[in-house]
């Protein structure tokens, strides 16, 4: 039985949200603020988080910054009454996995939850610590290292790293990027993508301009070369 976090306010909506998860066969749990529902995904170690962007003590997207900052990568769900494309490229780059504007269908909801679940349930594992050229990684803990110089990465490249490495030597799309990594089907542009490969190549490569590990493929997306 999957396990689900609902952090919201309105009780009404959390009380919704609450039986219609149970009556698809969830184990939930409900949390009415911020700092609360931070609490809980410690306790509850739910296997999918539906967060409130509007909450008291502390909004969702502090919660959402808190939980990748802590190294919990449960996949975060937004719901928010905001429709400003800039909220949702914050979100999303906090570390959220989707993300659903209210007002919404329950049908959706859940038609997203189960996706979100699916899609993260599938995911190839990868080496949660590998070296890049003269760079340590581990995904596990967040980190990078070259030498003993720390190499700060956000929780959203981590990500958008690890995907490459489970896609070693594969030509991916910057569609599949934002699908599997971003989890969010109709995210305004793939521009973000290119934008964050930029960040990475500054990173781990010795001449970003002409890198050996991300590779662009022209026409196609890019590749990643261990």
């Amino acid at each position: 039985m999957k396990r689900i976090l609902v952090i919201e306010d309105e009780p009404q909506m959390r009380l919704g949200l609450r039986d219609n998860l149970e009556l698809e066969g969830y184990e939930v749990e409900t949390a009415a603020d911020g700092d609360e529902g931070l609490q809980k995904a410690a306790s509850f170690t739910p296997d999918l988080v539906i967060l409130d962007v509007m909450l008291p003590k502390k909004n969702g997207f502090d919660v959402c910054r808190d939980l990748r900052a802590r190294s919990i990568g449960t996949p975060i769900v937004m719901l928010t009454a905001r429709s400003a494309e800039t909220d949702k490229v914050l979100g999303l780059e906090l570390g959220a996995d989707d993300y659903v504007t209210k007002p919404f269908s329950i049908t959706e909801l859940l038609a997203r939850v189960r996706a979100v679940l699916r899609r993260t349930g599938q995911q190839k594992p990868a080496a949660d610590a590998i070296t890049i050229g003269d760079i340590e990684i581990d995904f596990k803990l967040h980190q990078a290292r070259r030498g003993k110089q720390r190499i700060e990465f956000t929780a959203r490249e981590f990500d958008l790293l690890r995907y490459f490495v489970q896609h070693t030597g594969q030509v991916v799309t910057r569609e599949q990027i934002l699908n599997e990594v971003w989890g969010y089907e109709e995210f305004p542009t793939t521009r973000t993508i290119d934008n964050f490969v930029a960040k990475l190549r500054q990173k781990i490569e010795r001449a970003p301009h002409a890198p050996e590990h991300i590779l662009t493929i022209h026409g196609s997306g890019y590749k990643f070369v261990g």
